[in-house]
């Protein structure tokens, strides 16, 4: 019984580690806080995907009860380690990724073009920001094709969970 909780604080305490690093890299006037605007990245680095409901939903979650436009540290951390504890928001496997732009591609050439991309990523589903697009565009994309390869983009998206 002592060795698994022995376990589980190794692993809380490494998780708080990891999220103080992340939390850290944003909190510019080191006074624990960021801005709300960098929680989804701060989430990011740590291998979650949050949707952008589930981040609007968690910013309400430990933001203050007068927004102020900054989170602080001590209301992030139990959070953002009760996410890690219970793997919310896990990035999609590859198989899922692969298969989701196979049905995109149903003349099953192996890419999509750059019209074809910008179609399906902001006029389906929750549709991506101008922002969003142009990063995607500029990781995505193959500037002499102006397609998307996508079993190589998967590749390279892919986290590794090992």
């Amino acid at each position: 019984m002592a060795d698994d909780r022995d376990r589980e604080e190794a692993v809380v305490a490494e998780f708080h580690k990891k999220i103080k690093e992340a939390f850290e890299v944003f909190d510019h006037d080191s006074n624990n806080t960021v801005d709300v605007r960098e929680i989804g990245t701060i989430m990011r680095s740590l291998g979650c995907c949050p949707s952008e409901g589930e981040l609007h939903d968690l910013i309400a979650e430990v933001e203050d009860e007068e927004p102020t436009g900054y989170i602080r540290f001590e209301k992030f951390l139990p959070v953002m380690t009760e996410i890690l504890l219970e793997r919310r928001y896990r990035p999609v496997p590859e198989d899922v990724l692969l298969h989701a732009f196979e049905v995109l591609d149903s003349a099953k050439r192996g890419f999509l073009t750059k019209e074809e991309l910008i179609k399906y990523m902001t006029e389906e589903g929750e549709p991506f920001s101008q922002e969003e697009m142009e990063e995607m565009l500029s990781a995505a994309i193959d500037p002499d094709s102006n397609s998307i390869h996508y079993r190589d983009y998967i590749t390279m998206m892919v986290i590794d969970e090992h």
